[in-house]
């Protein structure tokens, strides 16, 4: 046997043995049979697995790829806010009072640096100055700061928001 595997000629295949060895059985429709391609069936379900594991890899690559956008959006946004309220320590406490100097609305870019028409979504926001709501002696020397911020990702609209507190004595007296 070990003869007719290593002579490797057309008759002596290891297949052609197997069915040689089936006795009865080997006649030229079975030995056909046995050395035939997948069915119809077979190829069928074959695809539909194949099918429908690009459709998952897609679909996974699709989710990922809208994750990592909405995530730089969110950082955008917190880089906004963040850089709203920071301003706020530049001012006196009667700048901040008065709130002439503190714009009340503003629009900023996704990417500000990159060439007009390719700045990406348009963040809008509100910053809002009011009166702390606590009932407390120093209550009248400190505010309530609100900064908001409304964006659109493809058809869903997003917003956040941040509160802050700043006190008449608080740190932008120590900038003059």
């Amino acid at each position: 046997m070990a003869e007719l595997l290593l002579k490797g000629t057309r008759h002596n295949r290891p297949v052609d043995m197997k069915i040689k060895n089936l006795g009865i059985f080997s006649s030229r429709r079975l030995r056909r049979k046995l050395l035939a391609a997948f069915s119809i069936a077979e190829v069928s379900v074959a695809m539909g697995i194949v099918g429908t594991a690009t459709v998952a890899l897609f679909s996974g690559f699709t989710t990922g790829f809208f994750t990592m956008q909405m995530a730089r959006e969110n950082l955008r946004a917190t880089q906004i806010m963040l850089e709203r309220t920071e301003t706020l320590r530049l001012y006196s406490w009667d700048q901040i009072i008065l709130s002439v100097f503190i714009e009340p609305t503003f629009t900023e870019k996704y990417d500000p640096n990159a060439t007009n028409g390719a700045q990406g979504l348009t963040y809008s926001g509100t910053v809002r100055i009011e009166p702390v709501p606590l009932t407390t002696a120093y209550s009248g020397d400190m505010r309530m700061v609100t900064v908001t911020l409304n964006w659109k990702t493809g058809e869903i609209n997003r917003n956040r928001a941040f509160t802050t507190y700043i006190a008449r004595n608080g740190l932008q007296n120590y900038i003059y």
